[in-house]
């Protein structure tokens, strides 16, 4: 289906446009076409899953991509646990999709409302100093090229530039499939808690690599901090999932509704921040369950937010995190939502965050509502000074100029969309910024 005209935004709010074209492809050989009738007519092509990014990766200002509607498994390899799925397929249908297999992802972020292809194409991850981000599950990439003709990339075909396909941003191509290595289904034991962060800091290198997945979050203007730590189980462990009504309380009650009249209040009266968060430590993240692996992985969020995130040496995080800090008493600012800190560990695809380095993520969050230019970008100085990538999907100033220095193998990215894409038929704005024209 073709619709001419018609705005298009992004779940934050950040980012508005209006492609001349929006197209909803249901089919690879629809995919295709679009591409060929965009390059006879001059036009750019941006492909969109869900629009959660909070940059504009993935803004088209010419034709737009909605791959909603190419969703589903293409096919299983029950030998070698891998699944073949159609790129729009939304990561949380991906648990349904899997369970007649009996695999599960390796692992996942806390939010799971990403299609698989923007997930991997934006370096989103989730926890655990002993795993990488979700592209680094990926083994084969389908992909539409600049000319309308697929290109494979897997073990078999083209595998020298799968480190590049599997975290390519979006700007060598339209991915129409991708490969994802599997792993039996298995389930979590989790722990949330609040706890003094001056704890926290003190044992976070040890609690980082003694779990499997290890994050906090801390209310800026309090002295504790929520804890989550999930570890790793078979799947035939007992289970102990939240009830009901438990998990009604605590994620919709809890963590939306009120949380949601706490960010409006806190925006009209920033006085109240502080009283607000304490109140938030106090209710919030204390409990136990065991569940399914995506079941505790994901978490709801219905409160909409604009976020900033860093990956930082794992060792620098502490060193950032105490300077964030500071910044935040000197500035005497009133910060209504949390901090994150999050762990995964190194890979070698080209343009992901951890590259070559086991990483730390610090996150940044404000009301969408409230303007978050003077807060991030005083705390992006913090994280550039200490050797900091941003997340490619989330609020940022670098440019190609900065980010070519953070990256050991970016010339050889931007030389590959050199000959995939020549004539910049997937550039945008975002991408001329990250990557050069």
């Amino acid at each position: 289906m073709t619709r001419l005209g018609g705005a298009w935004q992004n779940w934050a709010r950040s980012v508005s446009i209006r492609p001349q074209r929006i197209e909803f492809p249901r089919t690879v050989g629809a995919v295709r076409r679009a591409v060929q009738s965009a390059a006879a007519r001059g036009l750019r092509v941006k492909a969109v899953g869900s629009g959660h990014s909070f940059t504009a990766i993935a803004a088209a200002p010419g034709v737009l991509l909605d791959l909603t509607d190419l969703s589903g498994i293409v096919d299983v390899d029950r030998e070698r646990s891998r699944v073949r799925l159609l790129a729009g397929t939304r990561l949380h249908r991906i648990p349904s999709l899997l369970a007649p297999y009996g695999l599960a992802m390796q692992n996942l972020g806390d939010i799971d409302r990403q299609s698989i292809s923007g997930a991997i194409s934006t370096g989103t991850h989730g926890t655990g100093a002993r795993f990488g981000g979700i592209a680094t599950q990926v083994v084969g990439a389908t992909l539409v090229t600049a000319d309308g003709e697929l290109l494979t990339v897997d073990e078999n075909e083209n595998p020298e530039l799968l480190p590049a396909v599997a975290l390519g941003l979006g700007a060598l191509g339209v991915l129409v499939d991708v490969t994802i290595q599997c792993v039996p289904a298995f389930v979590l034991h989790a722990v949330e808690r609040p706890e003094p962060l001056g704890d926290v800091l003190d044992s976070l290198d040890e609690r980082a690599e003694g779990s499997d997945h290890f994050e906090f979050y801390w209310f800026p203007h309090t002295e504790r901090a929520m804890t989550k730590t999930n570890t790793r189980l078979p799947e035939s462990a007992p289970r102990h999932p939240l009830s009901p009504v438990g998990k009604w309380v605590d994620d919709t009650l809890v963590g939306s509704a009120l949380h949601q009249v706490a960010c409006s209040v806190a925006r009209m009266l920033p006085a109240t921040v502080p009283a607000i968060n304490g109140t938030s430590v106090r209710v919030w993240g204390d409990r136990e369950f065991t569940d399914l692996s995506h079941r505790v992985f994901a978490t709801s969020r219905t409160v909409r937010f604009r976020e900033m995130e860093y990956a930082l040496p794992a060792e620098k995080v502490r060193s950032a995190f105490d300077a964030l800090r500071v910044l935040i008493d000197e500035r005497g600012w009133r910060i209504s939502f949390p901090v994150e800190v999050r762990f995964a560990a190194a890979d070698q695809l080209w343009m992901s965050t951890a590259h070559g380095r086991d990483s730390g993520y610090i996150a940044v969050h404000r009301y969408w509502r409230e303007d978050p230019t003077e807060y991030f970008e005083a705390v992006e100085e913090i994280m550039v000074a200490h050797g900091g990538r941003p997340h490619w999907g989330k609020m940022h100033t670098l440019d190609a100029g900065v980010l070519r220095e953070r990256y050991p193998r970016f010339d050889d990215f931007v030389g590959l969309r050199d000959r995939l894409d020549p004539n910049r038929m997937f550039q945008n704005a975002y991408l001329e910024r990250v990557l050069g024209e």
